[in-house]
């Protein structure tokens, strides 16, 4: 399975917003266009209402979500092996090894897997098996048998199955042979006339004239009166011998219960012990449907590649999609501080001090000199309307508001009417549980040894903010205990007021914030005139007094 044309996976971090899965969407479709390979847009968490109603809008599909990046089975190098039939002869099982270089082969019915049969399950039963039935009752095809000997049937049905009776030599005179031969049984003999007349006459299911010699017209019609069939085969008497119970099909040693297989999506760190502990060497791989679809080795783990990723609106480790730490980073472009992502090599690294990573995706688009349609433009423009709050943010700069105001041109939209019903719609959590409406726009921070959680909602309605506290303010203190928070911050901001009520818990809640902005805080919860940006004015202060 050729891996070399893997898609690279563009993804935002979890609990993402408009900016990060719009800036997903756009900066893989900028790559595709410039470099021509494959660029997948995907989420690593649930879309909020905001970013559910731009796409609606704009008429654009929601990325593929994925939980983890970490390697798995369908990263490795995958034998294509078609899947064997269960009828197929050991010989020729043996063969499809040999020239494939494997020990084992999977056998199928259809796209099922029905067992798997390894080189060493042929050698034990060539080596230990001296039953004279056992082809018999491995119901071995006659076809099986032809094949195996290099031969040809002339009397009989070709696709007919050995049912009962042992295979025999007749080294004897017929006197003698008369009383080895049973009814059904396979007899392998040389150009005697009174001998194969003997086995026939004795109801043999077969027999097998050894040498090619030449079959007699009478032996031919006595063998079709008694069911008899012959087959006729240039080896000799020893050469049949030792070539008859390759005949045999593999359905009869394979294995067919307690299968070890593994599932393409398997994370390749959860199947190594497995693997480890196992005999045999090769392992059967299936889709999700369970389809068969080829095997892998031990030694395919050496092989293994790294999911490529590249991360957009972020920089931070436990905001990064789980597995990120274990991926191959390519690129990052964001607006952020600097914090906690570590790559294994050096990356294209763009970040810029700007109110969207969908600005700095913008300017690329144009140094680029890629066209931006009306759907990018749209997607685009409302990832800068949410993150600079409609440009009233402190973080909004000359930058992106010319570029906003460029894109609305393009995208043909109004945007402070598209604004309002976007922020509206993202307000409007109605049927959301308290939970669910604090990780909607929520975000984890490291500051020394503390973590700290800051969530916000923004609205341009005073009464959906009330409503919104009402219902959030009860489940503050078990949030921050269950998602183990020293101190949980969320913002209520108000774009037409430019300001934000923020409700917190924690122990040290109530005295960091009143020591980062110098007001008296009362209850759990202060009223910040002027504060309506997270990453510019919350947490910098948030920090700077941690730290202090």
């Amino acid at each position: 399975m050729n891996n070399q044309n893997r898609p690279v996976i563009v993804m935002g971090h979890k609990n993402p917003d408009t900016d990060s899965i719009c800036a997903a969407i756009t900066y893989a479709n900028l790559k595709r266009k410039v470099t021509g390979g494959d660029y997948i847009a995907c989420r690593a968490g649930h879309l909020n209402e905001e970013t559910q109603f731009v796409l609606s809008h704009f008429g654009v599909e929601t990325p593929s979500y994925v939980k983890d990046v970490r390697t798995q089975v369908r990263d490795m190098e995958i034998r294509m092996l078609d899947g064997i039939d269960r009828n197929l002869s050991l010989k020729n099982a043996w063969s499809k090894m040999r020239d494939a270089g494997v020990v084992t082969l999977c056998v199928t019915e259809g796209d099922e897997l029905s067992g798997i049969v390894t080189t060493n399950d042929i050698v034990e039963t060539y080596m230990d098996v001296i039953d004279p039935k056992i082809l018999s009752e491995a119901g071995t095809c006659y076809r099986n048998i032809v094949e195996t000997l290099g031969g040809e049937l002339i009397v009989g049905e070709i696709n007919d199955v050995l049912t009962k009776g042992k295979v025999v030599i007749a080294a004897a005179n017929p006197d003698m042979m008369e009383n080895v031969i049973e009814e059904g049984d396979v007899v392998i003999l040389g150009n005697r006339y009174d001998m194969q007349l003997c086995a026939i006459e004795m109801n043999a299911g077969c027999i097998i004239v050894c040498e090619g010699a030449d079959v007699a017209k009478t032996i031919q019609i006595q063998a079709r009166e008694h069911g008899t069939k012959i087959i006729t085969t240039p080896h000799d008497t020893f050469i049949v011998a030792r070539l008859i119970n390759q005949s045999m099909p593999i359905e009869h040693v394979m294995k067919k219960d307690g299968l070890v297989c593994f599932h393409m999506d398997d994370y390749i760190e959860d199947i190594q012990e497995v693997m480890a502990s196992m005999r045999h060497r090769y392992f059967p791989v299936l889709d999700k449907n369970d389809h068969y679809i080829g095997m892998i080795s031990r030694r395919n783990f050496l092989g293994a590649r790294k999911k490529q990723l590249i991360l957009v609106d972020h920089n931070e480790k436990n905001q990064a999609v789980n597995g990120a730490d274990g991926a191959e980073i390519l690129e990052i472009i964001d607006h952020h501080r600097l914090r906690t992502i570590e790559t294994a090599g050096p990356v294209f690294f763009r970040n810029q001090p700007l109110g969207s990573t969908c600005t700095i995706i913008y300017l690329m688009y144009k140094e680029y000199q890629v066209e931006i349609d009306k759907t990018t433009a749209g997607l685009l423009l409302a990832a800068i309307l949410s993150d600079t709050l409609m440009f009233k943010s402190p973080t909004c700069t000359n930058v992106d508001k010319k570029a906003g105001e460029e894109l609305a041109g393009i995208a043909g939209v109004d945007y402070e009417s598209f604004a309002k019903e976007m922020f509206h719609a993202g307000s409007n959590l109605s049927d959301k549980t308290a939970t669910e409406i604090l990780h909607q726009d929520f975000k984890k921070f490291t500051v020394d040894d503390l973590t700290i959680g800051i969530g916000q909602i923004n609205s341009m309605s005073a009464e959906e903010l009330i409503e919104i506290k009402n219902k959030i303010q009860p489940e503050l203190n078990n949030v921050t205990s269950d998602d183990g928070l020293d101190m949980l911050f969320f913002m209520l901001t108000d774009i037409i007021d430019e300001s934000s009520e923020v409700i917190f818990a924690g122990n040290k809640a109530q005295h960091t914030l009143s020591s980062a902005f110098g007001v008296s805080v009362e209850g759990n919860s202060v009223k910040l005139p002027g504060v309506v940006s997270r990453k510019k004015q919350l947490l910098p202060s948030i920090v700077e007094t941690i730290q202090q």
